[in-house]
């Protein structure tokens, strides 16, 4: 069946993998990131029509950017059948770096970026009496390490806000389904946010050996989303075989 998806952080790496996927598969797909420029040409590269695939410039850490994405998809496409908070960043630091202006941006993105989605999409989908909503986390939300804390927290705040809100709604009997993924090292644009030069230098070391495609987990997505409406996957946690 050919579903209505919503990505935000569309412009790179999962987002865009996941976009490209989804879109091979027939499905409408509305990509959303801050670089319009990049999910303009994700539009370009697949030969796609706007009647299947329109890109908007959506700014995460914005409740009313986020409202007007789930406007638009729904003005255009008449449901969502799918919305995924992918957009995330990953600016790894050590605490006595003392770096809060990164640390307000982690939380702004990731966690607050999660919720303004969460909070733009449940009321249609409770109005439709279906839905999947699918929230990116990370391995990192359930183990930590040094220079990675507050990455780790904004990523463990995803699986509690995801098991809280898929309890709410088995409750609510709304038939809205909720989905975490955690990927492990992924080879995206996430290395280019750190900008401590030791701790992006150590990182980039680790995800020279081990790093996988994004491909690897917009197949993971696709599965998620193509399970029948009575079977859901709570998290699927999926990384390099050597991590």
């Amino acid at each position: 069946m050919q579903k209505v998806v919503v990505i935000t952080g569309a412009s790179s790496g999962i987002g865009k993998a996941t976009a490209n996927l989804l879109i091979s598969n027939k499905n409408k797909v509305v990509l959303a990131a801050r670089r319009k420029d990049k999910l303009d040409n994700i539009f370009l590269e697949n030969n796609s029509n706007s009647d299947d695939v329109i890109v908007t410039k959506t700014d995460v850490t914005s409740i009313k950017s986020v409202e007007d994405l789930a406007s638009l998809a729904l003005d255009k496409f008449g449901r969502i059948d799918v919305w995924i908070n992918c957009a995330g960043i990953m600016p790894l630091s050590n605490f006595i770096d003392g770096k809060s202006t990164e640390w307000d941006n982690m939380i702004d993105v990731n966690i607050r970026g999660t919720l303004y989605g969460i909070k733009s999409v449940l009321p249609i989908m409770r109005r439709q009496s279906y839905g999947h909503i699918i929230n990116i986390s990370s391995k990192a939300g359930h183990e930590s390490h040094p220079s990675g804390g507050v990455y780790s927290a904004t990523k463990a705040a995803i699986l509690m806000i995801s098991d809280a809100l898929r309890q709410e709604e088995i409750i609510a009997k709304s038939n809205v389904r909720v989905s975490v993924v955690s990927p492990g090292a992924v080879n995206t644009e996430l290395l280019k946010s750190i900008h401590d030069k030791d701790t992006h230098k150590f990182i980039k070391s680790i995800y020279n050996q081990t790093a996988i495609s994004p491909n690897r987990i917009a197949n993971g997505i696709l599965e998620i989303i193509n399970l029948p409406a009575d079977t859901n996957i709570n998290e699927m946690i999926v990384g390099p075989a050597n991590e």
